[in-house]
């Protein structure tokens, strides 16, 4: 089992993204199991031929999602990604459905505009 990413340059999404994207849906799939060791910033960065901000941009937004954790000098790991994805989706989903009845939305308006931002997410 290792880290596979391929950044497509003629991709829409920028390399950062390409890079957060895939490292979270190969750990929420257990392609990389909790605990598993990331290569160093530097490392990644010059095996995909990216600059070491372009991955570091990445790592930071997989930790603020919880997926990957620093250890300090040990290094990155993958976390318990599964639990903190679903806690935190949970919570923006609690927080969009009290926005949307303070603004008066209906159910089905609010579902549509969650489809409509899913589509636009996702590329669909």
């Amino acid at each position: 089992m290792s880290l596979q990413i391929d950044i497509d340059e003629g991709a829409a999404a920028p390399p950062f993204e390409q890079v957060r994207a895939q490292i979270s849906a190969q750990a929420r799939s257990g392609a990389l199991p909790v605990g598993h060791r990331l290569p160093t910033v530097r490392g990644l960065a010059e095996s995909l031929g990216l600059a070491a901000n372009t991955v570091a941009k990445a790592y930071r937004a997989l930790e603020t999602d919880g997926v990957i954790e620093t250890r300090g000098r040990n290094g990155t790991f993958v976390a318990a990604a599964g639990a903190a994805a679903d806690r935190a989706a949970a919570e923006a989903a609690q927080a969009y459905a009290e926005r949307v009845r303070r603004l008066g939305l209906g159910e089905e308006a609010a579902l549509d505009a969650v489809r409509d931002a899913l589509r636009a997410a996702y590329g669909a």
